[in-house]
């Protein structure tokens, strides 16, 4: 089964970072939020990425090209004219990137390649930019067994403000940023069939608009529900977070060994 990844759009509230790469090559604990995300779906024996560039799509691009520059040590030899790689880690994926515009939107990219997964029975979708600890397995299966055309991951949203704790007028205590108020939203991981990409009529169209809503009108959209953690990055406030929980050595999304 394949992975789709949009990796294209501008990544406008985290523009501290993003006026010199795409959102998706945002660092978390010294590698792209993108790595994160293809270490998730490999954990759960999926290698084959299609990813979907947009805005400075060229940095994505030059990233896989000398990823084992990225990832191992490099001795040059320069009166040799040699380069020598020391402990060369290689993953088992196959990354094809695709170039799906600068100005389309989350449906356009994902219809432009069509042609990668049109021969599938199903293939996974997910945003460039949040991580979770998600069992992509089990949505798999739940997919393939309700039959419907599409399944989208339920999570509830994180709170972003601490709450207090009251006892009458008087402040007990602090809650460390509650979840929010019980309603669940979708999470961006989503396992479709290629047949939803007829829903999606042109560059313009917003996978989170007519395509999802008719999905859901039409009884084809199913929801997986996933309780544990789920953190995007749209803010530096967010990509912060992100950057704690990885140096602390806890980071909930890193399930692989």
């Amino acid at each position: 089964m394949k992975a789709v990844i949009l990796a294209g759009g501008l990544g406008t509230r985290i523009s501290e970072e993003t006026h010199l790469k795409p959102k998706p090559m945002i660092e978390i604990g010294g590698k792209p939020i993108l790595w994160h995300i293809l270490k998730m779906y490999s954990h759960h024996g999926i290698h084959d990425f299609v990813i979907c560039c947009g805005y400075k799509g060229y940095v994505i691009k030059e990233y896989f090209a000398n990823y084992f520059l990225h990832m191992s040590d490099v001795t040059f030899d320069m009166s040799t004219n040699r380069m020598e790689v020391h402990h060369q880690h290689a993953e088992p994926w196959r990354v094809t990137l695709v170039d799906t515009g600068e100005d389309t939107l989350t449906g356009g990219r994902l219809k432009r390649v069509r042609d990668y997964v049109k021969d599938d029975e199903a293939f996974c979708f997910t945003y460039g930019d949040g991580v979770s600890d998600v069992d992509i397995g089990a949505s798999i299966r739940f997919h393939q067994q309700h039959g419907r055309l599409a399944t989208v991951t339920a999570v509830q949203p994180p709170g972003r403000y601490g709450a207090l704790k009251r006892d009458g007028d008087q402040v007990a205590g602090f809650t460390e940023k509650p979840r929010g108020d019980g309603g669940l939203i979708n999470g961006g991981f989503f396992v479709l069939s290629p047949k939803c990409l007829d829903r999606v009529q042109g560059d313009q169209i917003s996978w989170e608009g007519e395509p999802l809503t008719s999905l859901a009108r039409d009884g084809q959209l199913m929801a997986f529900e996933h309780n544990g953690f789920w953190q995007p990055m749209d803010t530096l406030r967010e990509k912060n977070l992100l950057e704690d929980l990885w140096e602390s050595g806890k980071a909930p999304w890193k399930t692989w060994a």
